[in-house]
Parts: C-alpha cells; structure tokens; sequence
C-alpha cells in the first residue's frame, strides 16, 4: 500500500495517514517531554545536514512538531500571497513553478510527523494530530479557494498552447488547473463557506476515526490463560503470544494481537474451534463494541459529509468525485472492472466451500463451515493436495536474508541498483534500518528506511511512504521508507516470517522503486504521486519475483544451516500459488465493492445503521459473503475512512490487471533480465505523472490493458473454472 502522508499539489499534501495513540518507548530525543522549544532552535524549520537531508530524528523532540507545522503553514500562505499579489503578468516560472517552490518548511514538518505519528505514535504525537487535522484543510482551502492564485493559473491554461512549455511543463500546469477546479475555485462565496466547514469537519472525523480504530484494535486482541487453547502454534508464535502479554502487564497468558484484515494469520493453525471462534469474533466486531471506540457514528458523519460535498462541488456522489483523475475515470468503469471478476470468482467460492465442508465432515466433526474456520480447513485442503505445511517454509524465510538475498537481488538483476546499509542515520525507533541505494552507475540514488515489526503504537498493515520527495527543481533525491506488522520474534528466537509476510516485502518494495527512480522536475508529478489505480501497478507487478527461480534460490535457505529449499518444496509452493483463489479474490472484491456501496449514495441518502447497510450490500454482491468475508468490515476499513482510499479500494485489483499484463509481457521477452527491467524503469518506474496512465501503459504493453492474465494467474479463467 502507498501511504503517502499528504498527496501533493501546490506542495500541500493532504492528510492521509491513519493513526494510532498507544504510548510507547522511543529513542527520539526529548521523546515524550514537555521539552520548550524556545530554548533551543527548531530542527524542523531549517533544512537538516544529514546526508540527502535526512529528518534529525536524534534532535526532533515531539513537541516541536506543531509549532513547526503551524510555521510551514504560514509562511507558505505568506509565499502564496507573493505570488498572487505580484504585478507582473501571470508566467509559469512566477506563478506554477514559484507554487512548488513553495511550503518547503511544511513539507520537511509534516513528511516527518506522519511517517513517525503513523509508525511510533503517543498520545503528544495524538494530539498534534487532533489539533492539526482541521487547521490543514483550512490551510489547503485558503490556497485552492483562493480568486486571484486561480485567476492567475486560469489565465496560463488558457495560454498553453502558446507557452512553449516542455511536456512535464504541461501536465503540471494542466493538473493544478484541474486541481484548483476540483477543490471547488469556481464556487461563489456562500458555497465556498460550505466547502471550508465540510472540509474542516471531514478531516477532523476521519483522524478521530484513524485514533478510535487503532484503540479498538488494540483492546480488541484475544487474551488466552491456557497455553493448551493455542494448540496448533508454533513454539515461536506461542512464545510472541507470551510475550505480547507480559508487555501488556500480563504475564502467564497469551496475547493474540490483531491485525487490521478480516481474516487473522493464526486461523489457519489454531486446531481449537472455541479459541477459533473467539479469534474471528474480536476481529469482526473490534470497532462495534459500543464503547469509545466504537467507529459506526463517524462512519455515518464521513459518509453524509462526503456526500454533501460532492454535491456541492457538482458531482452526483463522492466515488464520482474521487475517481475524476483515476485511470478509470468514473465509479461505473471501475464497477464493469469487477463485475466481470465476479461469475468465475463466485463459482471458485462455491467449489472451495463445498470442498472445505467435505473436508470437515471427513473429519469425524459435524459443524457447518464458518469465516473462523475457512482457514484452518483450507490449510487441511492445501496439505492433502500439494503436501504443503505453512510452518515447513518458514526456517527458510529469515527476514534480514528475505531482504538483502530477495528483496535487494532481484532489484540489484532487474535494475542494476546495489543497497550498503549505514548506522550513522537517526532513527524513529530502534527496530528501523537504513541503507543508502545506489544507481547501476554507483551515483547514490537515495536513502530507504525499513520498519517491519508490530507494535501497539503503530498502524495496521503495510506501506511504502517519503521522508524527503524527489525534484530536480528543488535539488532532492528520495528518502524512502517501508513499514509494515510482522510478528517480532521473541528475544533469542529466529526472525522468520511466513511467505505471505515476504510477499508483502517484495509489494512494498516495488512501491519503493517506485519513489526511487523517479526523475521529475517538479514535485507535483514525482514519483507515486500518482492516481490510487495506478500507483498499486508497479508494487504488486513486484510481487511476480518472489517466486522467480533464481531470486527464490539465491534467498530461501534454511536459516540454520543455510541449505537451499528443496526443489520439492520449491515445487509444493509453485502448485499451490493458485490455490483458494475463490477465497483471496473474493474477499478484496467484497471490500472494493462495500467501499463503492458507500461512496456512491448522494447527499441526503446516508443510512443511519452502519451494520443493516452493509449486509443489505454484502447480500447484493453476487459473492459468497456469508463465507468468504470482506477482507475489511465497515467499521475497520481504514483504507476508505482515514486511508486516501475513499472510492479507491478497488484500484488494488485494477492494478491486478496492470502487473499481470505487465509481467506476461515480461515472460514473453526473456523473463528476469536487466533489458527488461531497464526498459520497465524508463517507461514506468521513473515516469511519475508526467503523462496520462493509458499512453503510458500501451506504449509499454502494446495495446489497452486486458483482465485474461490476471484471471489465468489465478487459476479463473472460464475454462479453468469449468475443468476443476
């Protein structure tokens, strides 16, 4: 996932981070104090003398995040009025290129803020967060809503034609044009109010749901007493579990900590059906509890004041708002997108559970097949046909040779790039490495930052995000960084992580590449600042080398004797990819339709029972819901509510259909070779949004994108279907 803190224009990035607001210990300076900031200068509002000007995060205390927000604010509104003020006629140096000159002190505040308040949160980190959310659309409202900078752009759209502007020059005009349209510059005064109060209130709803979510995840964990209910753990996991618990001030029970899908890891060993059960139930209903944290009446208020704000600004719901700059365009393509997934998906759903309930029954149990249980039996199903045991691949997954023997290899082939890892970087929090990424040429190309252990404080799931952007305009190459929630081993033991978890390394690493090899100009158009439908292409396309024969070979080893996996086991795992398909794609296409569901209601439509709606719509789907689950619920679907994501669930399998496309090309040109990958770099990876998505595919692919592949990937196809 692309958890870009803000989303570029007019060096304004609007809020997307979700948050968190457990406390815990961390090794910034002042972390926690009262520090007084006047007695000492700001690291924040000066640029920092760390190599590719790194965050001083051995100097940041956290109180200095919000007086340096709040003086990136002003004295980019200061900047901004320099530029509308000016007497000279409107050129693109003086009025385009002076706006992305702009807002650099806010910008360096707020990249390190969220990438460290989404990571490391406590509850002065909360609080800034609070406090800041209202004043940052209030910020980004008195750009956009501003007459005379619109005028200004107005008048060199109109112009373009005579600029002579180079095509980067171009696009980033036509798009702040769009942008300034799309924030609501041609409203009246009276409706510009409205705009102003919706906005405030929009994004203090949606960091108030980022705060409750992450409590509710939190205290919705499953305490266990007795070790006998974890039956079917490893030793290592019932370890963590122990642990968890003593770090909860527990010690002597078992903590299982929740992740933020539907669908838990530890389902698919638990052998006991109660302690199943009970795992599935506090996932399910974590945010419905009645309590403090219960999210369902901000749901409704985010989804009414959507609402009302697509209206006003013109459009019939908010999925038509948000998708007007997708590759999709509109909510009703991305809708035939996935109604032409649903037959062959549902008619795998059907196959899979019927076979789950014969596996069942087989079994001597009389129960009927639940979501807790799809898991657990699935992985019977998968040992019994490919003889494949989750807990027999994980000795061969140790983390630090998944990354620098997978992650970094297939990089180093595909693009020549090489990573030297430096301990001279200050750090967020003590799990985090550095390392500085250098080009094919041995130029250094950027810094990444890794962050891949669960913690209370931290946000569900995995993302890629910046520290610091890349533009040849204000002289900055990437600083990267990778976060994700894999379980920490206990001290002494192994650092293995399943093969879902090296997935998700090779996903978000492909994002990072991304970010890396951009070569843009101007900021607005650099890197993964780019449409939610497109930005998914090249992490998921990135997935493909996990399992390439060579970059599996040269990572998967036996973490104590360093032997290489088996071919047969090699082989176990290849005829297992396709595996519960029905399942997999099943649950992302219930979420990206509940996510449409939602966003697709106009202004005074909105329903008043979270729960009744959502089943009305699971029940409408075409889909097997009642067993295979969205893989987000309502109530904890971040992505939508405090993500970036509203009304753009769904571009996690458009993208699908971009990088399967992709990579049948690649296997039909020679595979995993450096032309191949250099090629992918120059017409994907470094291109940012300097072009329109669609030209930029077909010149890659050929021809308009196809969905063939992505259903032959996954064992869908019609015939597939019908031969099984």
């Amino acid at each position: 996932m692309i958890r870009s803190p803000w989303l570029q224009s007019v060096a304004l990035l609007g809020l997307l981070a979700s948050g968190a607001n457990a406390q815990t210990a961390s090794p910034r300076a002042g972390s926690g104090k009262a520090n007084s900031i006047s007695e000492r200068a700001n690291p924040l509002v000066v640029p920092s003398t760390l190599p590719f000007q790194a965050p001083r995060f051995d100097q940041i205390a956290d109180a200095d995040y919000q007086p340096a927000l709040e003086q990136g604010m002003a004295e980019q509104i200061t900047e901004m009025r320099a530029i509308r003020v000016q007497r000279s006629a409107p050129t693109f140096q003086n009025t385009i290129e002076a706006m992305e000159r702009s807002g650099r002190t806010l910008d360096r505040a707020s990249q390190a803020f969220f990438g460290v308040a989404q990571a490391n949160t406590n509850d002065t980190l909360d609080k800034t967060r609070s406090v800041m959310a209202p004043k940052m659309a209030q910020n980004n409202d008195a750009i956009y809503l501003d007459p005379q900078l619109f005028a200004r752009v107005d008048t060199l759209y109109k112009q373009r034609d005579k600029l002579s502007l180079t095509p980067e020059q171009r696009q980033v005009l036509e798009l702040y044009h769009s942008d300034f349209l799309h924030a609501g510059a041609q409203l009246n005064d009276a409706d510009k109010t409205k705009l102003r109060a919706l906005n405030t209130e929009i994004s203090s709803a949606t960091t108030a749901f980022q705060q409750q979510l992450l409590a509710a995840t939190k205290a919705g964990a499953l305490v266990v007493d007795d070790k006998a209910q974890l039956a079917g753990l490893s030793d290592a996991e019932i370890a963590a579990a122990a642990e968890g618990a003593k770090d909860r001030g527990m010690p002597g029970k078992y903590v299982l900590s929740l992740q933020n899908t539907t669908q838990q890891p530890a389902l698919g060993s638990l052998t006991d059906r109660q302690t199943r059960a009970a795992l599935f139930a506090k996932a399910w209903t974590r945010a419905e509890q009645g309590d403090a944290n219960d999210t369902r009446t901000l749901i409704i208020k985010i989804a009414r004041l959507r609402a009302e704000k697509a209206k006003l600004l013109g459009y019939p719901n908010y999925a038509a708002y948000s998708l007007y700059d997708q590759m999709a365009k509109t909510p009703e393509a991305a809708k035939r997108f996935m109604a032409q997934l649903v037959p062959a998906t549902a008619a795998e759903q059907r196959r899979e559970a019927a076979e789950l309930q014969r596996t069942i029954n087989a079994s001597g149990a009389s129960y009927p097949l639940t979501p807790a249980d799809w898991d657990y039996n699935s992985e019977k199903v998968r040992k019994a046909k490919y003889d494949l045991d989750q807990n027999e691949l994980k000795p061969y997954f140790e983390i630090s040779r998944v990354l620098t023997d997978g992650v970094f290899f297939a990089a180093g082939q595909l693009y020549g790039v090489t990573f030297k890892e430096r301990r001279d970087i200050p750090v967020y929090q003590t799990d985090v490495r550095v390392f500085t990424v250098y080009d094919k040429d041995g130029s250094e190309l950027g810094l990444m930052y890794f962050d891949y252990w669960k913690r209370d404080n931290k946000a569900g799931g995995a993302w890629m995000s910046n520290f610091v952007g890349q533009s040849k305009l204000l002289g900055t190459k990437p600083i990267v960084y990778n976060v994700a929630n894999f379980t920490k081993p206990a001290p002494g033991q192994p650092a293995l992580i399943t093969f879902d978890d090296v997935t998700t390394m090779f996903h978000e690493f492909g994002h990072a590449l991304h970010g890396l090899f951009a070569n843009q100009t101007y900021p607005l158009v650099s890197g993964t600042n780019t449409a939610r439908d497109w930005v998914e292409f090249p992490s998921q396309f990135n997935e493909h080398w996990a399992l390439d024969p060579k970059i599996l070979a040269n990572y998967a080893k036996d973490y104590r004797t360093g032997a290489p996996m088996p071919t047969t086991l090699v082989t176990k795992i290849k005829n297992a990819a396709k595996f519960n398909q029905g399942y997999e794609l099943g649950e992302l296409v219930a979420a990206a339709t509940l996510d449409q569901d939602w966003h697709a209601l106009p202004a005074g439509s909105t329903p008043t029972d979270v729960d009744a709606f959502e089943a009305a719509k699971l029940a409408d789907m075409g889909l097997d819901t009642k067993d295979v689950p969205p893989r987000y619920r309502t109530s904890y679907f971040a992505h939508i509510w405090a993500g970036g994501y509203a009304a753009g669930y769904y571009a996690y399998l458009w993208t699908q259909m971009l990088d399967n496309d992709a990579y049948a090309w690649f296997m039909a040109h020679g595979g995993l070779t450096r032309a191949n990958g250099q090629r992918f770099r120059d017409m994907i990876l470094s291109k940012g949004h300097t072009e329109d998505y669609g030209p930029m595919f077909r010149t890659f692919y050929g021809k308009d994108p196809d969905i063939e592949p992505m259903l032959e990937d996954r064992g869908l196809t019609a015939t597939a279907t019908a031969s099984k």
